[in-house]
């Protein structure tokens, strides 16, 4: 991937400046990502409740769906589905039919921030595809839980966008947790807890 010169900096509450447009792993830091991710909320804010259902929740949602489907999965494996939206610490959680208007440039600087994040946390850099598509699936039902439940949408509607779902709601210890907006600095502090877990058990 050709890389630019052009600099874009974002300081971070570490006191890391990330280059958005030429990342370096060495500028990425956990506490930087749990900070942005529970502070970005999902679906433009559009949510039930008295507190925005945060980035960083919907990444732990995808991580227990993830889970439940897929019994055998490893640390690395789950370490890929807790990280799957990070690089939004920093880009924001932009709406589907946003990121379609903007095109490939937006897709772009969103993989070179996830690599980089990836070889931080000693994950590869080039994803298995198989891996990236079961994590999609769990992303996309995560997304219809949240429709159901927080953002207005009729089941029927929600199918059409995300699909069927591949587990009922039971299938999901502690779904009633899960599905409740936290406060930020307990989506923020949750995050940070499994992703030491998880992170411990990778080998780089």
């Amino acid at each position: 991937m050709a890389r630019t010169t052009n600099r874009a900096w974002q300081r971070m509450l570490s006191g890391r400046r990330l280059d958005l447009l030429n990342p370096s792993p060495l500028d990425v830091e956990i506490g930087d990502i749990a900070h942005g991710l529970a502070r970005v909320s999902r679906w433009n804010g559009q949510t039930i409740g008295d507190y925005p259902f945060s980035v960083a929740q919907h990444s732990i949602l995808v991580l227990e769906v993830f889970n439940a489907s897929s019994a055998t999965a490893k640390p690395d494996e789950q370490l890929y589905a807790l990280l799957h939206d990070a690089p939004e610490y920093v880009m924001g959680d932009i709406i589907s039919p946003f990121k379609a208007a903007m095109g490939g440039n937006y897709k772009d600087i969103e993989e070179r921030i996830l690599e980089a994040i990836h070889l931080r946390f000693s994950l590869s850099a080039s994803r298995p595809v198989k891996l990236m598509r079961a994590i999609k699936k769990a992303d996309k039902q995560a997304a219809y839980f949240e429709a159901i439940h927080l953002a207005g949408f009729e089941a029927d509607e929600a199918r059409r966008l995300f699909g069927d779902p591949l587990l009922p709601e039971f299938d999901l210890d502690g779904f009633d947790r899960l599905i409740r907006p936290w406060p930020t600095h307990e989506a923020q502090q949750r995050f940070n807890k499994i992703f030491e877990k998880v992170s411990a058990k990778v080998t780089g």
